[in-house]
């Protein structure tokens, strides 16, 4: 790797040389990191068997005498996770009966107007075969998460049982303060599905159960969710709700596998899509699963504040913090800035009665606003020190209000402080808004399978659910996901023998097609069918699946190419119907569409019909191609997104990049997710406020797609703060991340890490 690197981490190189020189410059042979003796490592590892699995576990277990097998999973991955020496992996990977290795990572949380919006309410008179009112009743939804507080009036009634992963007891109570840090996720979003008292949930009289896969903190691995889902399927359960996930946009990976298998069993899986919008390709596992429902936040209909500099256009849209105080000021307040809003920073600032902007980081939220309240603030306003915006809560509540903003939001107003001669002053103004995609839903698609990810919308935006010993309002696809499963409960008791792919057709073919400010529609990767609306989903009586197609990928160098993809239409009508599949009218040149002219089918009968593309690659722009084809001839026309790509898609060639302590003093760790693999990837260091360059902290050649890790018993890196720029190549595409990383000071680190 001479050559290639990106500008970025040329700088890096060049500034140990030269600060005036930035890229003319030869690159350096890359250092290898010097290997470390990791014969006493021990590691845990999820494996997929090739074969039978029992087979396989005697196998590995007589190979590698000092393993330790600790869960088998005959349901959802045909596999088992085993604790074994780090130097042992390869060896277990390149074992026979083995498919394929990924190690252990973590899972965090990804944290009454919404139910009637989505029409929940129109459902409280609607029957289902047996006479009974659609409320959910008998079906069992599972909930994957921090626990459920079964003991709160809403849900003590719905409550039916479940299991502790995390505890390995009969008892998946939330984590109290005497545990380690409190939760309150999986209460919170069990009452959207379910609640039944002071709050309604989308399915009151559904059946909770609750599987407590993310302990204190609301963090968990991949062993334990999958043991959660093994669970739900051994119990089983109708429903399934996962609102958790990473940052791993890869189709294999294992939980979206697990999900994939649940769904095999028969039950229906929705997960939340994640929180890392607004850019495409930010969809996380297991929202990749290619059977389960994928869920993205829009908003119901809510007044959304806005902050601007008195007497300037711009506006500021400001994301409440859950546990805070709503944003309800009336009146111009001065602005002050305290940094990062450490201890020293407030006594050195007069903010008495005014609104604080204060930067993301070094100490977690309800610290920073604790320290506000204690020093008199108006209000606080949090932005982010990564681009675009993000979500989060203040643990425990506080009695102000906090909001968070975007990164380039915050620049803006730092920057109109500073040229401001006198004091600054913010002023708010509302608006009613609906139906807009939330800025931090994650967005598709899902690099390797170019799927339409999410399937769908739901509210996500401040929505008021259950808390342990009561109430409270959070953002989040988390919070989306469980909309849907309601949904999903209604749809199983109203229609019993109906299989998960045939509720997930009536949920996405009813949705409704968000569009944006403009007037334009949000792209399928947004907002995958739209945004959904359970009483028409209970109404459906055409289904057309699969709800969103890819036709994959193309290069320019391919000759016309005709690929079919086929749609199953069922009719569930008392009528005979004939249905018309329209393609779109307008087409650019080097593309055709060929369908049957009309398909007629019978009442309680469903036929398949194949739709064909054919086109001329060489014709047609580089990029992603989307549009809708149309099903006719129903009650209501069905809707159904596609994409297709031109040349290898724009996807980030390096993601999920961390960096921590290992298990014991002077450890540490890094994983990188790769979605295509690499030609070429490294991470250098380099000093944060100088930009000099330290070293490389490891740098590989040919890497496979999958996960990039390496871990060493110590660095020969003094304690400090390092800024670290990761960098991969592929197919031509360079892209590089940025990172702060810590070597020394663990405490500061785990604090930081509880943003």
């Amino acid at each position: 790797m001479k050559r290639g690197f990106a500008c970025l981490l040329a700088m890096a190189i060049a500034c140990s040389v030269s600060l005036g020189t930035v890229c003319a410059i030869t690159y350096p042979e890359i250092p290898t990191v010097a290997e470390v003796d990791k014969e006493d490592e021990k590691v845990v590892v999820i494996v997929t068997a090739s074969g039978e699995i029992d087979q396989a576990v005697q196998e590995v277990s007589a190979a590698f005498p000092s393993s330790k097998v600790r869960k088998t999973f005959k349901r959802t991955l045909n596999g088992f996770s085993i604790e074994l020496l780090e130097s042992e992996v390869q060896m277990l990977a390149d074992f026979k009966e083995v498919e394929r290795v990924d190690k252990v990572v973590e899972y965090r949380t990804n944290l009454d107007g919404s139910v009637p919006f989505i029409g929940g309410d129109n459902m409280r008179g609607v029957l289902d075969p047996n006479g009974e009112r659609v409320t959910g009743k008998g079906v069992k939804v599972a909930v994957i998460d921090t626990g459920i507080d079964y003991s709160h009036p809403d849900l003590k009634n719905n409550y039916k049982g479940g299991y502790d992963v995390v505890d390995y007891d009969h008892d998946p109570m939330e984590t109290v303060a005497s545990q380690g840090p409190p939760t309150l996720h999986g209460t919170h979003v069990a009452g959207i599905i379910a609640a039944n008292g002071q709050v309604k949930g989308v399915a009151p009289e559904a059946d909770l159960y609750a599987y407590r896969a993310l302990g204190p903190g609301g963090q968990g691995t991949t062993e334990q969710v999958i043991e959660a889902i093994e669970k739900a399927i051994e119990d089983e359960v109708d429903v399934l709700n996962l609102s958790l996930g990473n940052t791993v946009n890869g189709p294999d990976w294992p939980t979206s596998i697990a999900l994939d298998k649940a769904v095999e069993e028969g039950i229906v899986a929705v997960t939340s899509n994640g929180n890392s919008g607004p850019n495409m390709w930010t969809v996380g596992s297991p929202g990749t699963s290619t059977k389960a429902i994928s869920v993205g936040a829009s908003a119901p209909p809510i007044k959304t504040p806005y902050v601007t500099i008195a007497g300037l256009d711009q506006e500021v849209t400001l994301y409440p913090i859950g546990g805070a105080l709503p944003w309800t000021l009336k009146r111009d307040f001065e602005l002050v800035e305290v940094g990062y809003g450490l201890e020293d920073e407030w006594e050195k600032a007069d903010v008495a009665n005014k609104i604080v902007l204060v930067k993301r980081g070094m100490i977690p939220f309800s610290e920073k606003a604790k320290l506000a309240l204690k020093h008199g603030a108006k209000a606080v306003l949090i932005y982010n020190n990564l681009p675009g915006a993000f979500v989060g809560a203040v643990e425990q509540g506080v009695k102000l209000p906090v909001v968070s903003i975007s990164k380039e939001d915050g620049d803006w107003i730092l920057e109109q402080m500073k040229q401001e001669k006198n004091a600054t002053y913010a002023r708010t103004v509302y608006r009613n808004e609906e139906d807009f995609i939330a800025p931090f839903s994650s967005r598709g698609p899902v690099t390797h399978t170019w799927e339409v990810k999410p399937d769908l919308v739901a509210p996500g935006v401040s929505i008021d659910s259950t808390v342990p010993k009561g109430y409270l309002g959070l953002n989040g696809t988390s919070m989306s996901a469980p909309h849907v499963a309601g949904a999903a409960a209604l749809l199983k008791q109203m229609h019993p023998d109906w299989n998960p792919e045939q509720i997930k057709a009536a949920l996405m073919n009813t949705a409704k097609k968000l569009v944006k400010d403009d007037g334009e529609p949000y792209y399928p990767y947004e907002q995958g069918a739209g945004r959904l609306q359970v009483d028409k989903a209970i109404e459906a009586t055409t289904l057309a699946y699969p709800g969103a197609l890819t036709f994959g990928k193309y290069t320019k160098d391919d000759p016309r190419e005709k690929r079919t993809v086929t749609f199953t239409i069922e009719n569930h009508d008392d009528t005979t119907r004939t249905y018309h599949v329209n393609p779109p009218f307008e087409l650019p040149d080097g593309l055709q569409w060929e369908v049957p002219f009309s398909t007629t089918i019978k009442p309680s009968e469903k036929m398949e019909v194949d739709v064909h593309l054919d086109l001329f690659p060489a014709v047609l722009a580089e990029g992603i191609h989307h549009g809708e084809i149309v099903i006719d001839g129903g009650k209501e026309p069905i809707v159904i997104p596609y994409v297709f790509f031109i040349e290898e898609p724009d996807y980030p060639r390096a993601m999920a990049f961390n960096f921590g302590h290992g298990d014991r003093p002077g450890e540490y760790r890094y994983e990188l997710y790769l979605p295509g693999g690499a030609e070429e990837m490294a991470i250098a260091l380099y000093d944060p406020d100088t930009f000099q360059f330290v070293r490389f902290l490891d740098a590989k050649h040919d890497i496979g797609r999958g996960m990039v890790q390496q871990e060493w018993k110590e660095l020969d890196l003094a304690d400090g703060t390092y800024k670290a720029l990761i960098y991969a190549k592929k197919d031509g595409k360079e892209d590089t991340l940025e990172s702060t990383i810590v070597i020394g000071a663990r405490v500061a680190e785990d604090k930081k890490s509880e943003e």
